[in-house]
This record gives structure tokens, C-alpha cells and sequence, in this order.
């Protein structure tokens, strides 16, 4: 997942756009998406957020909807828990289960309509700026913002080292699965436990070598990032301005 969202972050066709301006609109796309009361502008939202990025950005279509699986899953999930778990007025759809009566009913499938539209609308927001805009871009802007330079440089490291650890993980786990480690309960139950004390471990190791391989490169505690050049484009600026001002007049009309 790492490599797959960093190669398309540096090569996709929105590369060269202003990573403020793609910031900006990425994040004001999620707040309209949480913060509407109707699906019908975190509904917009997604399918004009999934048209950039697939149409502008040139993001292949099946690999974008194959990101878009695992968070439409739980969301489906969760949706069918609080649909028969919450609301009142009219019921829609009625079912016995060992004795247990599942009813939907007007209030619950609204509520859930909304919880899917919303978690669409923040995840086609979220995959635009994680798809287009490269980590370090990222970390760049949060500089220009004024954030503490300790916030930075801890999340970088963290970004970093989460895929490097998760990397680890799955030679061990391989490399357990290879000797039949997971045969049976008890096994599996012993396997997992070494994995953890054994990542534990090499992330201690790893992190005595980072110190050392930093303090070698006359590290001084501030990790120096290139701030972009090149501001928006006024056109670019003028369009994404247009944009959300016509999401904000939908979740205001629909609300």
C-alpha cells in the first residue's frame, strides 16, 4: 500500500499542481462530506472527488475502486448495525432471526444512508490528496503553517518506520508459516506471541540505529525540508474556490 500510493502520488498528472491549493481542497471536500446532514452533498462530494482524481490525475479506474473497497465494506457494516439498531416512524422492512425481530424503520435507514454517503464522500476526499500529493509535499506545507518543527519531524519518522516495521512483520509471519507455525490454535497462539516480542526487539535495534546513522550526518535536532516554490495557479485557485462554493450551496439547500 505504501509503495502503491507514493508511486502514484509522484507520477500521477496533478503532480506539478500546488500541493497547498490540492490540500485545501481535499480537506474542505471532508469537512462539507462530516459535516452535512443530508447524503446528498457528501454524494456529490464523492463522485466529483473520484471523477478528478480518476479523469485529471489519470489514476486507473480498477485500481482506485480496489482502494475504495475496504473502507466502503466497513462502512456497509457499520450502516447495517444502525439501521436496525436506531431510529422510529414508518417501518421499512421487518425479519425474524432465532427468535430476534429485525426491523428497519424510517429514521434507521436514513441515518444509515447518511453514514455511508459521509464515510464516501471523506474517504473519495482523502484517497484525492493521499493519490496526488507525495507525503514530503505534505510535511512541506505543514512547515509553511507554522507547526512545531518536533510535530513534523515525529511524523515523519512515524510514516516512515510504520511500513518498515509492517514489512518485518510479514517476513516473520512468512517465515513462521514456512516451519508450520500456524498448525492448530496453540501454534498459532506461540507464533504470534514471538512475532510481537521479536518486532518489539528490531524496532528498539532500529530505532539505536537511527540515533547513530543520524548523529553521523551532524544531525542537530531540525530536519530540513524544501518548501515549494511555485504557488496555485490563479486558474486552478479560481476552479477549486467554484467548487467547493457549489458543494457548501448543496449541503446548505439540502439541509
Amino acid at each position: 500500500m505504501h509503495n502503491l500510493l507514493d508511486d502514484y502520488a509522484h507520477g500521477n498528472a496533478l503532480r506539478e499542481t500546488s500541493a497547498h491549493l490540492k490540500l485545501f481542497l481535499g480537506l474542505g471536500a471532508i469537512l462539507l462530506s462530516v459535516s452535512s446532514t443530508t447524503p446528498i452533498a457528501p454524494l456529490f462530494v464523492a463522485i466529483t472527488m473520484s471523477l478528478v482524481t480518476v479523469i485529471l490525475a489519470k489514476i486507473p479506474g480498477r485500481i482506485y475502486s480496489r482502494l475504495l473497497l475496504v473502507p466502503l465494506s466497513f462502512a456497509l457494516l457499520s450502516a447495517g448495525v444502525v439501521a436496525f439498531m436506531h431510529g422510529s416512524g414508518q417501518t421499512l422492512f421487518s425479519m425474524q432471526l432465532f427468535g430476534i425481530d429485525l426491523v428497519i424503520k424510517e429514521e434507521g435507514a436514513n441515518l444509515a444512508a447518511l453514514l455511508i454517503a459521509r464515510t464516501f464522500g471523506g474517504m473519495c476526499s482523502l484517497y484525492f490528496i493521499a493519490l496526488t500529493t507525495p507525503m514530503i509535499e505534505i510535511f512541506a506545507v505543514l512547515k509553511t503553517l507554522r507547526i512545531p518543527s518536533a510535530v513534523i519531524e515525529l511524523s515523519m519518522m512515524i510514516y516512515r518506520y510504520i511500513f518498515v516495521f509492517l514489512d518485518q512483520a510479514a517476513m516473520i509471519h512468512s517465515a513462521q508459516m514456512m516451519r508450520l507455525g500456524d498448525a492448530g490454535t496453540k501454534n498459532s497462539l506461540n507464533s504470534f506471541a514471538l512475532l510481537c516480542s521479536v518486532l518489539f526487539l528490531r524496532s528498539w535495534e532500529q530505532g539505536e540505529r537511527l540515533i547513530v546513522a543520524m548523529d553521523s550526518r551532524c544531525y542537530d535536532g531540525k530536519l530540513d525540508l524544501m518548501e515549494p516554490a511555485e504557488g496555485a495557479k490563479p486558474r486552478a485557485v479560481f476552479a477549486v474556490a467554484i467548487y467547493l462554493a457549489a458543494a457548501t450551496a448543496i449541503a446548505v439547500l439540502t439541509r
